[in-house]
C-alpha cells in the first residue's frame, strides 16, 4: 500500500480526484522544506561555503533522480531543461547566498517574498493571461505579511544585496513561468523532470563553487546530516513535488506557496533558537497565511447581467 502511494506521488498520477487543493498541499512541502535551510545552514553546516551547500543540494539529487528514472531529455528539451535548471536552481542559489551574506535575514526573506508579484506580471507577459487585481492584491498582502514577520528595527540595506535578492526572486519567477509555459514532456515523470533541472543547475554551480570557494570544507556528523537533509528533502523530494505542482496547478497559486519558506524559517527560529515573535509578527503570519489560502481559490468573477436579472425578477413580482 505504501509503495503504491509513493508511486502515485512520484509519477504524477495523483490518485482520486482531490482537486487542486490536494495537489497544492503536496506542492507546499517544497517551500516548507526550503524554509528549514537557514537553520540547517547556521546550526549544522560549516560556515563560509554556501555555494558548496547549494551544489550538494542540487547535483547529487539530480543524478539520483536520473539514475532512478533513466530518462534523458530529447531534442529541444536539452536546451529547455538547461535554461530551467539554471533559472530555478543554478542561478537562484548564488543570488540567494549573496543576498543572505550582505543583508539581514529579514530583508533577504522579504525580497524573496516578492516572487508572487513578479509571477503575476510574467503570467501576463509570458503566458498571456489576463491581468488579475485579485492575484496582485493578495501577492502584495503576502509580501507585507512576510515583511511584518521577518523585518526588524536593525534591518539595513545594501545595494548589491538588494539587487541579488530581487534578482533571485526574478530568476525563480521566470523559471516558474517558463516551466508552466513549456509544460512537462509527455511520458516524463516529475522525478525525471526534476532530475533534469537539478542536474543542470548542479553542473552550472560546480565551476562557480570551485572558483569562489576552492576545496570543500571538512564534514563532521552534524554537517553530514545537514547536507543529507538539504539534498534529500530540500532537494530531491522538494523539487519533485514542486515541479509536479508547477505543471498541474495555476502558476499564481504555486508562486504564492513560496511565502511558506520565510514563515517556516521564522517559526523555527522562534521554536528552536528562542527568537521572540511579538504581536506584529503574529499579525504578519496571519496576513501571509490568508494570502496563501486566497491564492489557492478561484479568482472571483461577476457574471454579466446578474444585477439586471435580479432587478427584472423583482419588477415582475
Amino acid at each position: 500500500m505504501k509503495s503504491s502511494v509513493v508511486h502515485r506521488v512520484f509519477d504524477g498520477t495523483g490518485g482520486p480526484r482531490g482537486g487542486d487543493l490536494s495537489r497544492a498541499a503536496l506542492t507546499a512541502f517544497a517551500p516548507i522544506a526550503w524554509g528549514t535551510t537557514y537553520i540547517v545552514t547556521t546550526e549544522l553546516l560549516p560556515p563560509g561555503h554556501p555555494l558548496f551547500a547549494g551544489l550538494l543540494r542540487a547535483l547529487p539529487a539530480g543524478l539520483i533522480a536520473l539514475a532512478i528514472t533513466r530518462t534523458l531529455p530529447r531534442g529541444a528539451w536539452w536546451g529547455k531543461a538547461a535554461v530551467l535548471g539554471i533559472l530555478n536552481i543554478g542561478l537562484l542559489f548564488p543570488l540567494l547566498f549573496i543576498a543572505a551574506e550582505r543583508l539581514p535575514g529579514g530583508v533577504a526573506g522579504t525580497l524573496a517574498a516578492a516572487q508572487p508579484l513578479v509571477v503575476a506580471v510574467l503570467a501576463v507577459a509570458v503566458l498571456h493571461e489576463s491581468p488579475s487585481a485579485w492575484r496582485m492584491a493578495w501577492g502584495a498582502i503576502g509580501l507585507v505579511g512576510v515583511g511584518l514577520v521577518v523585518l526588524g528595527p536593525a534591518a539595513g540595506l545594501d545595494a548589491v544585496g538588494v539587487a541579488a535578492g530581487l534578482g533571485g526572486a526574478a530568476s525563480m519567477a521566470l523559471g516558474l513561468t517558463l516551466t508552466k509555459r513549456w509544460g512537462r514532456p509527455t511520458g516524463v515523470t516529475p522525478t525525471a523532470f526534476a532530475g533534469w533541472q537539478l542536474t543542470a543547475g548542479g553542473v552550472f554551480l560546480l565551476p562557480l563553487t570551485i572558483f569562489a570557494e576552492g576545496a570543500p570544507p571538512p564534514i563532521d556528523l552534524p554537517a553530514a546530516l545537514g547536507y543529507l537533509w538539504l539534498g534529500l528533502f530540500g532537494g530531491l523530494v522538494a523539487y519533485v513535488l514542486w515541479f509536479r505542482g508547477v505543471t498541474t496547478l495555476p502558476v499564481n497559486s504555486v508562486a504564492i506557496l513560496t511565502l511558506f519558506s520565510p514563515l517556516v524559517a521564522a517559526g523555527l527560529g522562534a521554536v528552536l533558537l528562542g527568537q521572540t515573535l511579538g504581536p506584529i509578527q503574529l499579525v504578519g503570519f496571519g496576513l501571509s497565511l490568508a494570502a496563501i489560502v486566497a491564492g489557492q481559490l478561484p479568482v472571483p468573477t461577476r457574471r454579466p447581467g446578474t444585477f439586471l436579472a435580479l432587478a427584472s425578477k423583482e419588477k415582475s413580482r
